[in-house]
């Protein structure tokens, strides 16, 4: 085995998306964006829907693309997600004349749950016993750490 390898190189789950796919994903998150804003679907779960695409992660083969989307509010997101997934042939198309690869990739839509995760995160650190612990009392006039307090200057 390699060095490059064994240390993360490139090819290695370790390294992370290489340029190219974060490249290639944005480029899809942009058509994603403009298709569904101008959107003909004849869905109904997908009529007059509000849809944000915050990501879309890239196979390392540029085959298969994940959108994470988030429906306005989070309303209906599982039927949204399910529509959205039924049409994906129908997003293929779309973005395989609005995106310049060779082959379009096969896209797949997951609901996007970071923010419900930086919800909880931001609910765990405003926990008393958590602002407790977050208290140097060894330095004088401390203040407990304070989430989403505006600084004074």
């Amino acid at each position: 085995m390699s060095a490059r390898r064994r240390e993360g190189g490139r090819g290695s789950p370790a390294a992370g998306p290489s340029q190219r796919q974060l490249r290639v994903g944005e480029e899809l998150r942009h058509a994603l964006v403009g298709i569904l804003r101008d959107s003909h679907a004849r869905d109904p779960d997908l009529q007059d829907v509000n849809v944000t695409v915050t990501e879309v992660r890239v196979s390392p083969d540029l085959a298969n693309a994940t959108a994470f989307v988030m429906p306005f509010a989070g309303q209906n997101s599982a039927a949204i997600v399910a529509a959205l997934n039924r049409a994906s042939v129908y997003f293929r198309t779309l973005i395989a004349r609005s995106v310049q690869l060779r082959h379009a990739p096969r896209i797949s839509f997951a609901l996007d749950t970071s923010f419900s995760y930086a919800a909880k995160i931001e609910g765990l650190l405003r926990d008393p016993e958590v602002q407790r612990d977050l208290v140097d009392t060894d330095a004088p006039d401390t203040e407990p750490f304070n989430i989403g307090a505006d600084e004074q200057d």
